[in-house]
């Protein structure tokens, strides 16, 4: 968005300070990326690419705008108050992509510089537990992950509909209905501060309506209407304040009455191999 400059300027140098090689391609989303001091090291091929959207089109248009924008078939998202703990971070995530070709996604360890706790949703599996054990997983975090470029475009990237909330689960389901794993890799840390997404203002509408969308096109009718159900539910016994429910609900009416897209809904045996992963579609 051009508003964290000094921030950017970090996430840029440590993207260049990776050991391999890289290209950075910068999407700024409705605004002018702005200028920073992040610069390739002597002697290296990296390069810099900036990109700006006319609007801000919402992350899944601005994520997919970047990767057309990529050469290589691995790409790194990052957000631009993240950065990387390790300069080894993009050999790691190259060498692991060369050994397992059904390896689309690594989701990595996301860790407060202030050394904090890490936050629950940071570890994308039902059972958290041990922020520190790598495990395969159904889901993964948008701006702290790599992803097999070919993977991302056979399934049609990110659902851009969704502006914000959940197209990384959108795009989990259908790369493993491909065949394709995901796994959550804590040896690959990045840091971000720790904030909390309630302070998007438009935070519950976004969640709610995008896991109706999220429903009508990924499941059987049988597992969306219970995953749906759990997830009214959840609302109502965690969240107590009136506001945020009336615009949850709001958001939840908007999921129901607007078109959510394509409807592809996976295969039972990609709900039964979820199942066995730890997570079934229904939470």
């Amino acid at each position: 968005m051009g508003d964290r400059i000094a921030e950017l300027d970090r996430a840029v140098q440590s993207a260049l300070s990776q050991t391999d090689d890289v290209e950075v391609v910068i999407v700024g989303n409705g605004a002018d990326v702005p200028e920073i001091t992040a610069r390739p090291q002597p002697g290296s091929a990296s390069t810099i690419k900036k990109i700006r959207l006319e609007r801000n089109a919402g992350i899944p248009e601005g994520r997919n705008r970047g990767v057309q924008e990529c050469t290589g078939d691995i790409v790194m998202f990052l957000d631009d108050d993240g950065w990387y703990a390790s300069p080894k971070i993009a050999a790691h995530v190259r060498e692991r992509f060369m050994r397992e070709p059904d390896l689309a996604v690594l989701s990595f360890r996301v860790m407060d510089p202030e050394g904090g706790s890490v936050q629950r949703r940071h570890v994308p599996r039902l059972r958290a537990g041990d922020p520190e054990r790598s495990s395969p997983v159904t889901t993964f975090l948008g701006g702290a992950c790599a992803i097999r470029k070919s993977a991302f475009l056979q399934v049609g990237g990110l659902p851009e509909r969704f502006f914000y909330a959940h197209e990384e689960t959108d795009l989990a389901w259908r790369l493993l209905g491909e065949g394709y794993r995901i796994e959550y890799d804590a040896e690959t840390v990045m840091y971000h501060p720790l904030v909390l997404p309630q302070r998007h203002p438009e935070y519950y509408r976004y969640n709610a309506r995008n896991r109706v969308w999220l429903a009508r096109r990924n499941l059987p009718w049988p597992l969306a209407v219970i995953y749906l159900t759990n997830w009214i539910l959840l609302t109502l016994i965690r969240e107590r304040s009136l506001p945020a429910l009336k615009a949850w609900f709001g958001g939840f009416i908007e999921g129901i009455r607007e078109p959510a897209g394509e409807r592809r809904p996976m295969a039972w045996k990609t709900a039964w191999k979820m199942l066995r992963l730890g997570r079934p579609p229904i939470v």
